[in-house]
């Protein structure tokens, strides 16, 4: 590996997470006066599967924290207020997934 390659590579990590890992450890962050809701989606099999649907869901205005599952199909999306199913619904579209609805 070159100086160059390798620096890149420390900074950017795998195509899942930054530290290399496909999966994310312990529980959802909780935020005070904020909402979780759990949904359920179709069709994520991985790691690189739960970040890019936690990257789409993430992007949506008031969502604080998004925890996506594979093995379980549930996402735990913890928002400043309700979220708009629809709006949630295209996110996971974008990412190539299916929402089922809400777990």
């Amino acid at each position: 590996m070159t100086a160059e390659t390798e620096a890149a590579a420390s900074t950017t990590g795998s195509c899942c997470s930054p530290a290399g890992s496909c999966h994310s450890e312990g529980p959802a962050d909780v935020q005070v006066g904020s909402v979780t809701t759990v949904y359920k989606v179709s069709g994520m099999t991985c790691g690189h599967c739960e970040g890019a649907v936690s990257g789409e869901i993430g992007e949506i205005a008031g969502v604080g924290s998004v925890k996506a599952v594979a093995a379980t199909g549930e996402v735990t999306v913890v928002s400043a207020a309700p979220l708009d199913e629809e709006a949630v619904r295209a996110a996971v579209d974008e990412a190539g997934f299916e929402l089922v609805g809400r777990a």
